[in-house]
């Protein structure tokens, strides 16, 4: 399925925001991306729940498909790439990064975020608790009002899994994965397939942009 990206203008930079819940930032060749929960799968299923085998692989081909298409320089991950301890769904990433040797590849750690070290180190991946690449800084959980104002640069985070509900004209109403930008702050929406999305409150100021399969659109 074509998937087209919506141009967004922030702060001098040029922002593809992807229908596959990504963003490309094209002044740095960056792909950006929170919330895959790798090995959330693999979680649910050590704790005797039936989950899919194919979850973890389903995300890492979107992943490789969007390495294609936009041939990044760089894979910022705005934390929780793993949900968990180790587990299977570890290999099946590891024979992923092999795949793209060359790219560089950057995990602000989130609370999820609980493997050692050394394994993403093995897999040549930076570790970052935050990171300013100007305007923009890199964190995982968003910042109040307070510490907004106190910010070293915009910031693009994760870890709300944001959504926006559209309603229809009787009683029908649908929940959608969204991007949220409000005046300091951007909040990504989470790239897993096996993550939930809680609805925002926002301000008239705020832009929201859902995503849909094909197309992502301003709300």
């Amino acid at each position: 399925m074509n998937c087209a990206a919506l141009e967004f203008p922030l702060l001098n930079q040029n922002l593809l925001l992807l229908c596959r819940k990504a963003i490309y930032w094209e002044e740095q060749k960056a792909l950006i991306c929170a919330d895959v929960h790798l090995g959330k799968g693999g979680h649910f299923r050590k704790a005797g729940i039936a989950i899919p085998l194919s979850l973890a692989q389903d995300d890492l081909a979107v992943l490789s498909d969007l390495i294609r298409e936009y041939q990044p320089k760089k894979l910022i991950f705005l934390g929780d790439l793993f949900h968990s301890d180790m587990n299977a769904d570890w290999e099946w990433f590891t024979l992923w990064r092999a795949q793209f040797p060359n790219l560089e590849i950057i995990l602000i750690r989130g609370n999820h975020d609980v493997i050692h070290d050394k394994y993403y180190q093995q897999l040549n991946i930076g570790l970052y608790d935050e990171l300013l690449v100007t305007p923009f800084l890199m964190l995982h959980h968003p910042l109040n009002a307070v510490k907004l104002e106190q910010a070293a640069g915009y910031v693009l985070c994760g870890h709300i899994h944001p959504g926006v509900t559209l309603h229809g004209k009787g009683r029908q109403s649908l929940t959608l994965p969204c991007f949220f930008f409000s005046e300091k702050q951007a909040i990504l929406p989470s790239f897993g397939k096996f993550t939930g999305r809680m609805s925002l409150q926002h301000q008239p100021a705020d832009k929201l942009f859902a995503v849909l399969p094909d197309k992502v659109m301003a709300v």
